[in-house]
């Protein structure tokens, strides 16, 4: 049966972002807005190095400068306001940046017209926060009329052109429109490859998008040479210590993890995390990032005593420097949660999660996807301690959630269905968890294939159901296809592989098939 806890990991994937700090008008004369360029890039070296706190206040006083020297309506005023909404997007203060964003767009859309290049740039970033937001339908206007401006102004062979392209893909990556977005990031990379050439690092970028989109889909076969061929573009031409490379490192151990390599995930994560360390400091963002990944490693291989003091030390440092309401120290509370029910700490595990689930509520909203995975969460753990009664309601929530905030037919919402089934089906309510179980394999056959992994999850959920009411022949010829997806996706000696042969073999014994049984143990 699928595990009903849902893990949210950060900081693997990267899509590339314009945010608007390339603005430059030409030196003036006066100090005070000479003062303010120096602070613009001395507040985006202090972020970069994840020291938001110290960035804030300068990009603070030189968007005063510019206001007091130009006034309130210069467009050099909305590079000052992008700047410094981008900083609050950082930090997970939405709210905060929004009327900083649409203020931004205001002023250019007046002083440069709504066409000009400088107002896609804002109609990007912008759209960029919608989309942290989960507020899919405000953000997909915004990034089209962005890239049509672009298309406008700076013909086909700009490499703006590509990033909005890319910027568009993830969109609809986050939406579940895979095909949709596999377009989107082909035309991308091609655009790069046959304007910047093979090897650019903007090639690399591109190919870590589309690979990324793979991994959604479980196409983990498809996806390894990509990320493999970014990180060698970016080795190459940025040297083997570059933060690049810890995120493409980053990113195929995370393909690793997913697929159960974990002998060849960890050193890779091992790496990415000395890497980060060395360039970033020791309480980056990024550095956090990667310490959640590797301790997900060892969780998976039950080494919970090396798990935990990561969990610890990521949480530790995006509470100090991202502040305690921050979205990503959500993620940091689930994953420690989750650590310690797996450990039978059930006593902590509450707190974690209801502390978790306040802090997503309040940055992101009810209606959040990234809500729903720490409400899941928190069912599962009732589940766990027989509370039946209280995982249903969230279960349910959970569902309503995902169905409103990515639509009918996203891979999610079958992840929402089949736990909403689990609980049917512990209850003994068969009918209802069987026709959950067949909505959840509709929507990931029509989203990721009839070969995909999780295809085979959704077939050994629906045999379990069969199985339980004695349908034997029914449960039968599922399990098999099952086994026979897997072995395809994942090769026959993968965990999940063993799991299924074990399921396939416990029907025959439930019929007292022992000689068909037996080898399959085996």
């Amino acid at each position: 049966m699928e595990s009903r806890i849902l893990h949210g990991y950060a900081g693997v994937l990267l899509f590339v972002s314009t945010l608007f700090l390339a603005y430059c008008p030409a030196r003036p004369a006066e100090a005070p807005l000479a003062e303010a360029e120096i602070l613009d890039r001395q507040a985006v070296a202090l972020q970069q190095q994840g020291h938001y706190a110290d960035a804030e206040p300068l990009y603070e006083r030189a968007l005063a400068i510019r206001e007091g020297a130009l006034g309130p309506e210069h467009r050099a005023v909305a590079v000052s306001l992008d700047n410094l909404a981008a900083l609050y997007q950082k930090e997970g203060r939405y709210a905060d940046a929004e009327p900083l964003y649409k203020r931004a767009l205001a002023i250019l859309e007046k002083a440069l017209g709504p066409d000009h290049p400088d107002t896609g740039t804002c109609l990007n970033n912008l759209a960029g926060l919608y989309r942290a937001e989960g507020r899919y339908a405000d953000a997909e206007p915004l990034y089209e009329r962005s890239l049509a401006i672009a298309e406008k102004n700076l013909g086909p062979d700009d490499p703006i052109i590509a990033i909005r392209l890319n910027n568009l893909a993830g969109l609809y990556k986050d939406q579940g429109r895979y095909a949709e977005a596999e377009v989107k990031y082909k035309l991308a990379l091609a655009t790069l490859e046959r304007i910047r050439g093979a090897n650019d690092v903007t090639v690399a970028t591109a190919s870590n998008n589309l690979a990324g989109l793979y991994v959604a889909q479980g196409r983990y076969i498809d996806a390894e040479p990509l990320y493999q061929r970014a990180l060698e573009i970016n080795e190459q031409a940025l040297g083997p210590d570059h933060v690049d490379v810890a995120r493409n490192l980053s990113n195929l151990a995370t393909l690793y993890w997913l697929e159960g390599r974990y002998a060849d995930a960890e050193p890779i994560g091992k790496r990415a995390l000395a890497i980060r360390e060395k360039a970033l400091g020791p309480d980056h963002p990024d550095v956090a990032a990667s310490l959640t990944n590797l301790g997900m490693v060892y969780e998976n291989q039950g080494r919970y005593a090396e798990a935990e003091p990561l969990y610890e030390r990521a949480l530790a440092i995006r509470e100090k420097v991202l502040g305690p309401d921050n979205p990503d120290v959500a993620e940091s509370l689930n994953n420690l949660a989750v650590l310690h029910q797996d450990q039978g700490r059930y006593g902590e595990v509450e707190a974690l999660l209801q502390r978790a689930n306040a802090i997503t509520e309040k940055a992101l909203g009810p209606g959040h996807p990234g809500l729903a995975i720490g409400l899941n969460n928190l069912a599962a753990f009732y589940i766990a301690e027989g509370r039946y009664t209280e995982a249903g309601p969230l279960f349910k929530r959970v569902l309503a959630i995902d169905e409103n905030a990515l639509g009918p037919d996203h891979p999610d919402l079958a992840n929402s269905l089949n736990n909403l089934a689990s609980l049917y089906q512990d209850e003994g309510r068969f009918a209802e968890a069987e026709a959950l179980f067949k909505r959840a394999l509709t929507i990931r056959e029509k989203a990721l294939g009839p070969d995909n992994p999780d295809v085979a999850g959704s077939l050994n959920n629906l045999a379990t159901v069969a199985k339980a009411e004695d349908r034997y022949a029914d449960a039968e010829p599922l399990l098999k296809r099952a086994r026979a997806i897997l072995e395809k996706a994942l090769g026959p000696d993968h965990l999940a592989v063993a799991t299924a042969l074990d399921n396939l073999g416990a029907l025959y014994e439930a019929q007292s098939l022992y000689e068909e049984a037996e080898p399959l143990y085996k």
